[in-house]
């Protein structure tokens, strides 16, 4: 839980002017230059190679973290992104990033209780805290545009949670999203081989929905409704919401990422719930939950996945869609040809395209497809690490790469398909993966005689 200072000092606001918000993540490059001159005169006053090596990743990662955990907004949340792919790395690159990167998966520097009364003041009117038996003034979790608190709705005496969005945090956002292309030098040690910039572009294309509350409300209230006894999934319904704040249930529970110590038998069945809710959201209520990082799953008491922060979702009222799962099929079938001529229809290759490979195009295909090929898969970090070392060396991938494309209606499905296996090595889960894909992935069964 982070801890808040209570202090006028303390901005008002999320500082959402450009320049601003620019230069600080300009320090970021400049600090990287600024090191790698450092180490030289480290290597030359006798330290080790490895020594030297080492104090940079930790103080590289301790920027990283803490710049965009200050500017919060669009840097946060992509540093939230990136924070899901530290397992593709090997141990000795991970290590620091993993460590600092983890903490904005839950937490970040929070706001002074004096803002966010103001905030709940103009959001909810100057007698808010009448609504209130109980306001706590310490934040149970901040993230990257807003913070929740812990509170009790005296309508009905229920433990609440008040989510409030950070004073500027829209014009932040859109400050950000202008800017992040400058963070691709320092960041691409993190991707195991994926692309930045197109991943710069996935979230810039949404992350604007999340600093809408009425619509993250909307969907929340939809998956509350739709999940509603469900004996393996609990979303809160929503009490009550404005543009910039959100009262929902209380979700009480232990963070996804804490299972990572738990028994062999209850990770897997933690982890196998886990994988179930990302495909369950769109065959069953219509949507899909495109933030999949840990943070924001809960393990309840009675064994349940709780599910919070509804700001980033693909409304899928037909389920996922049916090319998926026969393309998926056909791949695990290993039929080259077929992947490669069903790939191109679906717009997943450049129209201009040349002489595209089918065996090779599998083949760097196989992370996405080995956990649906057998009975039961076991996702681990020394997998993903060797798979994305594999695909991403470009001398034997990199006219694939080239060629691929990423079509629209198929980039969150992706964000969450890859956030997904990368949450349950990073959890060490063995599970029986292809069976979620039977019950809810369209044309993913193979029919009689096929």
């Amino acid at each position: 839980m982070a801890r808040t200072p209570d202090s006028d000092r303390e901005p008002a606001e999320v500082n959402s002017s450009a320049l601003h918000r620019g230069s600080r993540l300009l320090s970021l490059p400049l600090g990287a230059a600024g090191r790698a001159t450092r180490g030289l005169g480290r290597r030359l006053a006798g330290s080790s190679a490895d020594q030297v090596s080492s104090q940079l990743r930790a103080e590289s990662a301790e920027q990283l973290f803490r710049v965009l955990g200050e500017l919060k907004g669009g840097a946060m949340k992509f540093g939230q992104v990136l924070s899901l792919f530290e397992v593709m790395l090997p141990e000795d690159i991970a290590g620091p990033y993993a460590v600092q990167l983890k903490k904005l998966q839950e937490t970040a520097p929070p706001m002074p209780t004096s803002r966010v009364h103001a905030v709940l003041a103009r959001e909810l009117g100057p007698n808010w805290r009448e609504l209130f038996s109980d306001f706590s003034a310490r934040p149970a979790a901040a993230a990257s545009i807003g913070q929740v608190h812990r509170a009790v709705w005296k309508a009905t005496g229920q433990p609440v949670a008040v989510k409030v969005q950070y004073p500027g945090a829209d014009r932040a956002l859109e400050s950000d999203l202008k800017q992040l292309g400058r963070l691709v030098s320092v960041i691409a040690p993190l991707t195991g081989g994926i692309e930045v910039k197109p991943l710069v572009s996935e979230i810039a294309e949404r992350i604007l929905e999340e600093a809408d509350y009425d619509l993250e409300a909307a969907n929340q209230q939809q998956a509350a409704e739709g999940f509603d006894g469900h004996p393996e999934f609990f979303v809160p319904r929503v009490l009550a919401q404005t543009a910039r704040s959100m009262v929902s249930e209380w979700v009480e529970g232990e963070s996804l990422g804490s299972t990572v110590d738990a028994p062999d038998d209850e990770r897997n069945e933690i982890g196998l719930r886990y994988a179930r809710f990302l495909f369950a959201g769109p065959s069953e209520v219509g949507l899909l939950h495109a933030d999949p990082h840990p943070g924001n799953f809960k393990v309840l008491p009675d064994g349940r996945l709780g599910v919070v922060d509804f700001g980033l979702v693909q409304k899928l009222p037909d389920g996922l869609p049916a090319s998926m799962g026969r393309l998926m099929r056909i791949a695990t079938e290993r039929d080259a040809e077929r992947v490669t001529a069903g790939l191109k229809a679906e717009g997943f290759i450049a129209r201009n395209a040349r002489n595209v490979n089918p065996q090779e195009l599998l083949d760097y295909l196989s992370p996405f497809l080995e956990p649906a090929a057998s009975e039961e898969f076991h996702f681990h970090r020394a997998w993903m690490q060797a798979e994305f070392k594999r695909v991403g060396d470009s001398k034997v991938h990199g006219s694939i790469v080239q060629q691929l494309n990423l079509p629209p209606s198929y980039a969150l499905i992706h964000r969450v398909w890859l956030g997904g296996i990368a949450v349950l090595s990073q959890l060490d889960v063995r599970a029986r993966f292809a069976a979620i894909l039977d019950e809810y992935l369209p044309e993913w069964k193979a029919s009689p005689g096929a």
